[in-house]
């Protein structure tokens, strides 16, 4: 299995059979290189969405619709994208499952908010929500964009996550000694991909106060953009 940051909460993840682009907000992302788009996308056989915001739906749309493959997340947004621009989806909901290739891929609570921008303002098509992928015998939990929750601990109780993505650049999410806290409340995670970070000056810019604050053995992983870890 191969991660590989996209920038911001962007990531690209290849399991068993599949190419998961998660978020991707490529087009104005300032820490994505423009040039590289197409070794970002190449093969892409699933857009996943966590929520309407567009930091995190950026360039889902145009993807879709460049390789004619179905984006995923949750249904009340996924069919009104189906109806307004005619994608093919993979609408569902908190608690559901759904099989991309051979990977699993769980909705699961988060705590933000949702919208997409309308003529005439904000529209709220759907809730914010995070992944559990399963898949290679890794379960790694995606958070999106959230603070800590009390859910996170039936996350890790019910999928056993080994792996943690978790937002971090504080501001409109939780921070990294919020991040830390989740881990090390919650979770026992083998690695901490902190996302959600050094993309503006408002965020948090370095993930040493995450590492700082897990238990030894948790491995915190810096990503670089379009850089792969191997998991």
């Amino acid at each position: 299995m191969r991660v590989i940051w996209l920038g911001h909460s962007g990531f690209r993840i290849e399991t068993e059979g599949a190419v998961l682009l998660v978020d991707p907000w490529l087009t104005g992302n300032p820490m994505f290189p423009a040039d590289r788009r197409a070794e970002a996308t190449d093969g892409v056989t699933h857009v996943l969405v966590t929520h309407g915001h567009g930091d995190h739906t950026g360039d889902a749309l145009a993807i879709a619709k460049q390789y004619d493959v179905p984006v995923v997340g949750i249904y009340d947004l996924m069919s009104w994208w189906e109806g307004k621009h005619g994608i093919k989806i993979v609408g569902f909901n908190k608690g559901g499952t759904v099989k991309l290739g051979e990977a699993r891929v769980t909705m699961v609570n988060a705590v933000h908010s949702s919208s997409v921008a309308g003529p005439d303002g904000p529209v709220y098509v759907g809730g914010e929500a995070g992944f559990v992928i399963r898949a290679e015998d890794r379960s790694i939990y995606i958070s999106g964009d959230t603070d800590v929750h009390a859910d996170m601990g039936v996350i890790a109780e019910r999928y056993h996550p080994d792996v943690g993505i978790l937002s971090a650049g504080g501001h409109f999410t939780m921070d990294m000694e919020g991040a830390a806290f989740a881990a090390r409340r919650f979770f026992n995670f083998r690695v901490v991909i902190p996302c959600h970070y050094r993309t503006f000056p408002l965020l948090e810019q370095s993930a040493a106060r995450l590492s700082a604050a897990l238990p030894p053995g948790t491995r915190v992983i810096e990503p670089k953009v379009l850089e792969a870890i191997n998991l």
